[in-house]
């Protein structure tokens, strides 16, 4: 194993799943929108999960964290770190405690002992990539004062689109929960030889408190969080960051980055949709080959002129290093920053290298992803989730093999991690359930999806909560003597 952090071995022991059961499938949301289905299976998926009238980030978080505590016997007492990521709290002062109190109460009644009360509670946020730091700020905290303890960070949100909107197919809701520790059993994490790149888009994806005001709330407790997006200009963001944080961890490493990228066989990267890590995995790829030798550059050549561009005229827009913040203006969010490398990408996707390179290095657990949507700062660990399962069934990892991940924010950041799988990935990911999370779902109709998206209670679905959290319901009081105006209370049902 040739990771750089050679001080102490820190990572990932555990994962642990939790996606409302309400599922909407695309090929009928096609038939509902009007939308075709042949390109939204192509570039979206296959359906996504919405949430439900007593779901919250903060119940689908606590029911992630108490599988994660069940799957793997963790002892409470050990955790030392409680870290939320997400994008979608609804308080704007307590995040991760209202997590650990609820878990506390379900320990008490198991009689368990409750996560230390020495543990410290972190929110982060960062649009998807708010998980990504959370782990990250995990990891140096079990370095230096909580050494010798354990970390849990809980990835969790509701992604919710307008409907007609470009996003709604991308709509999802989940939680992932992830065990970290010092010589962990999934994967070594590697952060010294990481990679980081961030930048202000301004418009990119974001989700000013303005969207909240004049929110009819008479029918139902929930606030619908709908973002300010451009969506092509968003992707522009997405591969410019990407490219810029692979250079920061090929830089730090010494990589060749045509040869590093060939030796790996499995990457995992932020997922809104399918078509998005392979794009910009593949003009990570392309960026690669023109910084490589004379073979990379004839690959490279080859692409261009099927495409009809001058290669030294695309190995000087590979250097350019575009202002993409100046496109985030109404009349250039139509620019591509890298216009000539797209046009070169659209031959490269149909060679044959390209599934060897692309499709084959970002296939584990693919499949299942199809089928969840996005899920923000949950979708790179739930990816991970259904990988080391895949993985588990295939026996096709092998212990100090390098899985690149790499994690995305909109507005904008990214960060490149190698993981290094550790000697007990094999036990720790039979613990993991991902497939059991998914397995259980209800699916809607069109008026039920229409109720269910647009906050209103719904009749007609037959599904009782089981060992999950719940918003048993919403205080309204607001005078001087008692205030909960707006308070969520938890209950669990077993």
């Amino acid at each position: 194993m040739n990771h750089s952090n050679n001080t102490k071995r820190i990572g990932l022991s555990g994962l642990a799943a939790y996606v409302p059961p309400y599922r909407v499938w695309l090929e009928d949301w096609c038939d509902w929108t009007g939308n075709q289905w042949p390109k939204i299976r192509e570039v979206v998926g296959r359906s996504f999960r919405l949430r439900g009238p007593n779901h919250s980030v903060y119940t689908m978080a606590a029911t992630a964290v108490i599988r994660l505590i069940d799957q793997y016997e963790i002892d409470p007492s050990r955790i030392k770190f409680l870290g939320l990521g997400t994008e979608s709290s609804t308080d704007n002062s307590a995040g991760a405690i209202i997590v650990k109190g609820m878990v506390d109460q379900v320990l008490e009644k198991r009689g368990k002992p409750p996560i230390s009360r020495s543990c410290e509670v972190p929110e982060f946020k960062h649009a998807c990539l708010g998980g990504v730091y959370g782990m990250k700020g995990a990891i140096r905290h079990l370095a230096l004062d909580g050494a010798g303890g354990q970390a849990i960070v809980v990835c969790a949100d509701i992604a919710e689109y307008a409907r007609g909107s470009s996003g709604e197919p991308t709509q999802g809701a989940g939680a992932v929960a992830m065990l970290l520790e010092e010589d962990p059993t999934l994967a070594v994490i590697d952060l010294v030889g990481s990679g980081s790149a961030s930048d202000y888009r301004i418009i990119d994806f974001r989700k000013p408190m303005l969207r909240f005001c004049g929110q009819d709330r008479s029918e139902t407790h929930q606030v619908q969080d709908f973002p300010v997006f451009n969506g092509k200009y968003s992707t522009t963001c997405y591969i410019d960051e990407t490219l810029h944080a692979m250079q920061d961890m090929y830089d730090k490493r010494g990589l060749t980055p045509s040869e590093y990228l060939r030796s790996l066989q499995t990457v995992f990267m932020h997922r809104p949709y399918r078509r998005m890590p392979e794009t910009g995995w593949a003009i990570c790829y392309l960026f690669a080959l023109g910084q490589g030798n004379a073979e990379d550059l004839a690959e490279l050549a080859s692409y261009c002129y099927e495409a009809g561009i001058d290669p030294e005229a695309l190995c000087a827009e590979m250097l350019s290093k575009p202002q993409v913040t100046l496109l985030a203006e109404p009349e250039n969010l139509h620019y591509e920053a890298y216009p000539l490398t797209m046009a070169v990408f659209r031959i490269f996707r149909a060679s044959r290298h390209y599934r060897r390179e692309i499709l084959d290095k970002l296939a584990l657990g693919s499949d299942s992803m199809l089928d969840l949507g996005n899920l923000y700062t949950a979708a790179l660990p739930a990816w991970l989730a259904a990988g080391f399962e895949q993985a588990l069934d295939e026996d096709s990892l092998t212990s100090g093999e390098e899985i690149l991940t790499l994690g995305y924010g909109s507005g904008d950041a990214a960060e490149v991690i190698p993981f290094f799988v550790a000697d007990g990935w094999r036990e720790a990911t039979a613990a993991i359930g991902f497939a059991e999370s998914m397995r259980f779902a209800v699916d809607l109709g069109f008026d039920q999806y229409k109720a269910l998206h647009d906050g209103r209670r719904i009749s007609g679905l037959d599904y009782i909560p089981r060992n999950e959290f719940v918003v048993d319901h919403v205080g309204h009081n607001d005078d001087r003597h008692f205030s909960d105006l707006g308070i969520e209370y938890y209950r669990y049902v077993g």
